[in-house]
């Protein structure tokens, strides 16, 4: 058994790892599908932004529901995407499940990055609801991230 928190609600749900090898987990409380293997936990939960992969994208960051998830694009070796950092780890923090922060490390996970067409970093993608409803490129400050979130609530 693993506990998962619910990207959407942030309900912590048992999940029976063998069987959610098979069968899709849903959260108990609101539906929402949940990510198989027991890692993902949402910003609500942690109050970190949330790491995804190609292989847990869809399942923490479009499956987030009615509230906005803001997708930062980086890489290890960008300057701008580490002074980034210290402001998504705030906004993260400040979240109260508002809004999920999440990070994709565009050098390990290449197929998310060209789906969505990213070609400088580092870029941040606001979702809502499935969908890219916002996009930002460059270091921007707190105050210009937290009202483009804020815009999508």
């Amino acid at each position: 058994m693993a506990i998962v928190a619910c990207g959407n609600c942030g309900a912590k749900n048992r999940v029976d790892e063998t069987a959610a090898q098979t069968l899709q987990p849903v959260c108990g409380k609101c539906g929402a599908k949940l990510a198989a293997g027991g890692t993902t936990t949402s910003t609500a939960d942690t109050g970190k932004p949330l790491n995804v992969t190609d292989a847990t994208f869809a399942d923490a960051v479009l499956q987030s529901g009615n509230r906005p998830a803001l997708l930062d694009c980086w890489a290890e070796w960008c300057g701008p995407c580490r002074m980034l950092a210290p402001v998504l780890n705030q906004l993260a923090a400040e979240s109260a499940g508002r809004y999920l922060i999440a990070k994709l490390n565009v050098d390990e996970n290449p197929r998310t990055a060209a789906q969505f067409d990213v070609r400088s970093i580092p870029t941040m993608l606001i979702f809502k609801n499935g969908q890219l409803v916002d996009r930002l490129v460059g270091a921007h400050p707190k105050h210009t991230i937290a009202a483009r979130l804020v815009a999508h609530t």
